[in-house]
């Protein structure tokens, strides 16, 4: 039903995810993180959020993506319908694809970024998605949004695309939440957001509100 993208950016370190889905509201159900512990997408036939946000409450305890999707997805006996990515602090990830989802369903990764989904016309889009994001440039955002172009363009969702959404954290920036909830285009639509996001005058108040580096930052 869905396919993400976890990346973390070896310029800066920030962390970032993107998503996309034949269904509505894929920001909701699908990304989570956090630049003190990681990011999660958790997906699937029949998705849980609670995994998601557990993942990232164990890495942001001390474990690496994949002792915290181990233990996550293993006591879950509803595990067969569900997916799941983790990307840690340090770039390291871990994927789970429960074998009821529907087909075609899987994951891929590299140093520092893994795509997963389900429900896709075939493994080229998970391949077109790492390859989309690899040879990408501009700015981190810009490569994750590629990623998801690639992937559409390779076939995406079987059943085409209704929602995407992406989320960048960092400990010297304020998250940067992104959502398409609903659209004929919503690919398109993100990166259209994304471009305001990048114009006056949001990209002038942006820099100033608190960071997690910074938590008194203001205008003064």
């Amino acid at each position: 039903m869905t396919f993400s993208i976890l990346a973390r950016d070896e310029g800066t370190g920030a962390l970032g995810g993107a998503a996309a889905t034949g269904s509505l509201c894929v920001g909701g159900w699908v990304l989570r993180g956090d630049s003190r512990a990681g990011m999660s997408a958790s997906q699937g036939a029949a998705p849980s959020t609670l995994w998601g946000e557990e993942v990232l409450a164990r890495m942001a305890g001390g474990a690496g993506a994949v002792d915290a999707v181990a233990a996550v997805t293993g006591p879950d006996r509803g595990r067969d319908w569900r997916q799941l990515a983790a990307l840690d602090r340090a770039g390291g990830t871990s994927a789970f694809t429960g074998a009821r989802n529907t087909p075609w369903h899987g994951s891929l990764a590299e140093d520092g970024v893994v795509v997963s989904g389900n429900l896709l016309t075939g493994p080229e889009v998970l391949t077109a998605m790492l390859a989309g994001f690899g040879r990408a440039t501009g700015t981190f955002t810009e490569r994750l949004i590629a990623a998801l172009v690639a992937a559409e363009a390779a076939g995406g969702d079987s059943r085409g695309l209704q929602s995407a959404a992406l989320l960048v954290v960092a400990d010297d920036s304020a998250p940067l939440t992104l959502r398409i909830d609903w659209s004929e285009d919503p690919v398109a639509a993100l990166s259209a957001l994304y471009d305001r996001t990048r114009a006056s005058p949001y990209a002038e108040w942006f820099p100033t509100v608190p960071t997690r580096a910074d938590p008194e930052r203001g205008h003064g």
